[in-house]
């Protein structure tokens, strides 16, 4: 039997919890019990409707039926004669038909109509609450939120907004970074969109490269101001940043405004970043010296720039090849994504001078 106090239970009890009011909870459990009722009881082509009458505890289901003379199709049409010729009604009149008694005293419709609802329910909860953390963040892309952390399970960290959960997923985190409840992070808003699959995505970054551009626009005024400016920046999550930066007034100091008196601006971000290293370049227009730069800290004897192939060749010291190339490649790697250039070595046999006696 459909238990409608259970019913009305459940909906006082979600509309408290999750912020949805009651009228739209019955909205969909009403569209549930209706969809029901055509799988089960009717076809797809059946014009049901169903209404739920919480005041007075009562289900009501009736459907729509067209007066015929003879009936073809007995799921959406009812004869005049059974309708009754002194009933008002003439053929082609649309006639609402009660069918709640016979439904509800069948054997399993209250078992499905009760499953279906609490299916629906859970679906549109879901979509409720997507569309809330949709109307959320829809102005927030491209920005950097800082958020409480609420829940860490195995592949995702769950933070919380505004009364809200929103998902940081395994792909999006730094494995260097420790997660704990209660924590607060900074997080970039890579994307809000609505996914015509998915419905509404939020979707929150730890690794993304802008995660560290917004770090220093938020703790760097001359940024913010456009004195200085990040021309490029490459980042190995978790293992190093590499920023090259400029300005356009000689008496500033790019690199040293991200840095900060005594460090403190980058440290800062390095604390943030767990530990990540940050390495800050000031912008030079000498190509080759930027190249110099950008493979710090190893040190290259020679540099030629193949602009029409997009190669730098690099020829380096057998002592300061691993300083070049970095621990796995690191380096150069986010020299060359700092670039846009491939960059490629040639190792010279070092020897060095005898000893002045």
């Amino acid at each position: 039997m459909f238990d409608i106090q259970k019913i009305e239970a459940a909906i006082n009890q979600i509309s408290a919890e999750k912020k949805i009011p009651k009228a739209r909870l019955v909205e969909i459990i009403e569209a549930a019990i209706k969809t029901a009722y055509k799988k089960d009881y009717a076809t797809k082509e059946t014009n049901a409707n169903v209404h739920i009458d919480l005041e007075n505890q009562a289900l009501e289901i009736t459907v729509e039926k067209t007066v015929v003379t003879e009936v073809e199709d007995p799921d959406i049409e009812i004869s005049l004669e059974d309708i009754g010729v002194d009933s008002g009604y003439e053929i082609g009149d649309m006639v609402e038909i009660d069918v709640s008694d016979e439904v509800l005293s069948s054997e399993g419709f209250g078992r499905i109509a009760s499953q279906a609802a609490k299916q629906v329910i859970v679906q549109k909860i879901q979509e409720t609450e997507k569309e809330k953390l949709y109307d959320l963040f829809k102005d927030k892309e491209d920005t950097l939120v800082n958020l409480r952390i609420e829940l860490v399970e195995k592949n995702r960290v769950v933070f919380e907004y505004n009364g809200q959960q929103v998902v940081l997923p395994k792909s999006e985190q730094v494995t260097k970074d420790k997660y704990t409840p209660g924590q607060r992070m900074h997080l970039y808003v890579r994307r809000v969109e609505q996914d015509q699959i998915n419905g509404p995505r939020v979707i929150l970054s730890r690794k993304d490269k802008e995660l560290v551009v917004k770090l220093f626009e938020l703790n760097t005024p001359e940024l913010e101001e456009g004195t200085v400016e990040i021309v490029s920046i490459a980042r190995l999550p978790g293992v190093k940043t590499k920023i090259i930066v400029a300005s356009d007034y000689e008496e500033v100091d790019p690199a040293g405004c991200l840095i900060g008196p005594k460090g403190i601006r980058v440290k800062n971000i390095v604390d943030e970043l767990s530990g990540e290293k940050v390495d800050i370049i000031n912008y030079t227009t000498d190509k080759t010296e930027m190249v110099r730069r950008a493979l710090i800290p190893g040190t290259v004897e020679t540099v030629v720039i193949n602009e029409e192939d997009n190669i730098i060749n690099c020829t380096v010291r057998d002592d300061e090849k691993a300083k070049v190339l970095g621990r796995g490649g690191t380096n150069i790697n986010i020299a060359w994504e700092l670039l846009w250039y491939d960059i490629r070595l040639e190792t010279l046999e070092w020897t060095s001078s005898p000893a002045t006696e």
